[in-house]
């Protein structure tokens, strides 16, 4: 199943742990053999498997002992600045963003939306 932005949140929660499951078994772990690994007690990496909420450091060991953890690196790249953007900035990073203003056009006037 491909997990999109249509999904719930529960249900992206069960296709993850589907598959954190199914990589266990390929590389012939048990769920004990894994949660020794990962640090973690053998009914955390159940609930994990199950799709129950879990702490992101818990997902983090997990990953980590099984060799997953650089696919990260995929799911939240690193943010650039665009090329303009550092030069108005003389290469200074962001460090906040501002409330968007709301911008009537000249002459209009304000009513309630109805």
């Amino acid at each position: 199943m491909t997990i999109d932005g249509l999904m719930a949140d529960k249900a992206v929660l069960e296709e993850l742990g589907c598959r954190l499951a199914r990589r266990r078994i390929v590389q012939e772990l048990t769920q004990q053999d894994l949660a020794n690994e990962a640090g973690i007690s053998k009914r955390t990496l159940e609930r994990l498997e199950a799709g129950q909420s879990s702490q992101l450091l818990t997902v983090i060991r997990v990953l980590r002992a099984l060799n997953m953890l650089d696919l990260l690196e995929v799911a939240i790249p690193e943010a650039t600045t665009r090329p303009m953007d550092l030069l108005k900035m003389k290469g200074k990073q962001r460090q906040r963003v501002s409330a968007k203003k709301n911008k009537q056009l000249a002459g209009d006037d304000w009513s309630w939306g109805e």
